[in-house]
């Protein structure tokens, strides 16, 4: 059994530990709160400028097939996945869940004869696919904790451009979408050709929504487009691609505080437990040592008789 000097030893160790997972807790929850007011004032953007590009692509009619970023290649034979990560650690699965989608996705690609383009943001994401021996396309980290849109751009201009010169024929995203502090779901969406993301569809009740007054069933507002169609979803795309990749970092951003504020939680719960079994332990260790003191000063009492 320990001695007692050991016992409290680790009960100091396990106190500072708890002092810092508590810390953490606290800068990730304050930072999750400022997260969520990106994201809440990212989300209504994001939405509208989907709205404008799916407008703009059914004015634009079969014109808008020939624009490279809306055209999808004779054949498939390249998919670039783009796996969006931390740059730390000590949040749960929060990284790995993404690691394993993409491996995922990757041997499925490779049943169907398909190579598979990495890329990754996230030192956490960037180091696991070296790990694991594949070669990356494009690495980028340093900016997880707070994403910039030019960041977002960076990562747009290397996908779009690998595109349209053919090295990719089609270009996923995998991601953490926040929910909740207690929730990330794993999403996967195709970015290029837009004509398989979801810019090509639109729900019924958003399709029937009265424009500038948002009550369904009502007529839909005439748009004059100067310039055409055309021109106007050309600038369009590249800026629907740049704010995809921005919303993900945003939400991962996100998603990635609610994982560690949850997982520095649970530790300080954990820590507290190991505390109080150690208390126990070293009060009965404590015990121990009187009982024998007694038991030792009662036997020479004896022995004196």
């Amino acid at each position: 059994m320990p001695s007692q000097r050991d016992v409290k030893d680790r009960i100091s160790s396990v106190k500072n530990i708890q002092k810092i997972t508590r810390a953490m807790e606290m800068v990730a929850g304050a930072r999750l709160r400022r997260a969520e007011q990106r994201i809440a004032a990212l989300r209504p953007y994001a939405d509208a400028l989907r709205r404008m590009t799916r407008q703009a692509a059914q004015a634009a009619g079969a014109e808008a097939m020939r624009l490279p970023l809306l055209s999808e290649h004779d054949s498939t034979q390249n998919v670039g996945v783009l796996l969006v990560t931390g740059d730390r650690g000590l949040a749960g699965g929060f990284n790995s869940q993404i690691i394993r989608a993409g491996v995922r996705i990757s041997a499925e690609y490779a049943e169907d004869g398909l190579q598979t383009q990495w890329y990754a943001t996230g030192r956490r994401g960037v180091s696991s696919l070296n790990f694991r021996g594949h070669e990356l396309s494009g690495s980028y980290t340093g900016f997880a904790d707070k994403p910039a849109y030019a960041d977002a751009r960076s990562i747009a201009d290397d996908l779009i451009t690998g595109y349209v010169d053919g090295k990719l024929d089609r270009v996923e995203i995998v991601y953490n979408a926040y929910i909740s502090p207690l929730s990330q779901h794993v999403t996967r969406e195709t970015l290029l050709p837009l004509s398989r993301a979801t810019v090509a569809t639109e729900e019924p009740e958003q399709e029937n929504r009265q424009e500038g007054s948002g009550e369904p069933g009502g007529p839909r507002a005439l748009v004059d487009y100067e310039p055409d169609p055309e021109e106007i979803l050309k600038r369009l795309v590249p800026d629907y691609v740049e704010i995809s990749i921005y919303r993900a970092l945003v939400e991962s951003t996100a998603g990635f505080f609610g994982a560690q504020m949850t997982a520095m939680r649970s530790a300080s719960d954990n820590a507290g437990e190991i505390i109080t079994d150690l208390t126990l332990q070293m009060n009965r260790a404590r015990q121990a040592e009187i009982t024998q003191e007694i038991m030792e000063v009662v036997a020479g009492a004896e022995g004196v008789t």
